[in-house]
């Protein structure tokens, strides 16, 4: 078992007045040569956008590109002629492919949107662009990894090209469960979004994270009642 732990603190922050964001990976003007991507996943951008604001029309090329609204919600516009609003407690995925343009603002003129975007390399170039979104309920996700994206079009969740699970967990204090990964060679990439969580010997509190790889199952021991994102992803692409 290998592992590398990033505290929410050793991220990079970019305040731009309207747009409050952490990378987890170098990202725009941060770069850390050691933090470029884990395995296929290249983004985790927690964002938090200020009401009435967000990102204007610009493309995207050959990208699995998921978002999931934590609060508030988003309206997205596409070259593919969607257009939507994604709320929390629902899942976005855009497969770039040949090129998209798209815009995602926050929905709301009164309340910030803070959102997850998440960037996996795909497992096939030039892909035809789609768009695809799902709602969810938290409840299925208490004691449980519920899923929210994975590489199948007939299973739970959004699909997207590539050998790669997102799954949500809501835990409680003192209870403990095991991730099995669904890939050969696959790695997995904890985000704890609140709470507190032990992983491998390692206390993880809010927004801290853990990749852990070259294993098939890691234990998740819940200290404080809380939510965990687990992005499993080919080491290897």
């Amino acid at each position: 078992m290998k592992k590398v732990l990033h505290t929410s603190q050793t991220r990079g922050h970019a305040n731009h007045g309207w747009l409050n964001a952490k990378h987890s990976f170098s990202f725009a003007q941060w770069y850390n040569p050691e933090r470029i991507n884990f395995g296929a996943l290249r983004v985790l951008n927690d964002d938090i956008v200020a009401a009435a604001m967000g990102f204007g029309k610009h493309p995207h090329d050959n990208m699995e590109i998921i978002t999931i609204p934590l609060r508030g919600s988003l309206r997205h516009q596409d070259s593919m002629g969607f257009s939507e609003v994604v709320k929390a407690g629902e899942v976005q995925v855009m497969s770039a492919g040949t090129g998209i343009f798209h815009s995602e603002m926050n929905a709301s003129n009164q309340e910030d949107l803070n959102l997850f975007q998440i960037w996996i390399f795909p497992n096939k170039q030039g892909v035809t662009p789609r768009y695809e979104q799902k709602s969810y309920d938290l409840k299925d996700s208490e004691q449980r990894f519920l899923q929210l994206v994975s590489p199948h079009a007939d299973q739970e969740g959004v699909w997207i090209h590539q050998n790669a699970w997102i799954h949500l967990v809501s835990m409680e204090e003192s209870t403990s469960l095991t991730y099995t990964m669904k890939g050969e060679g696959n790695g997995a990439y904890f985000m704890n979004i609140d709470g507190s969580f032990e992983i491998e010997q390692e206390l993880l509190k809010e927004r801290d994270a853990m990749g852990i790889w070259d294993t098939k199952e890691i234990v998740l021991k819940n200290k404080q009642k809380g939510r965990m994102l687990v992005i499993e992803v080919p080491m290897i692409f």
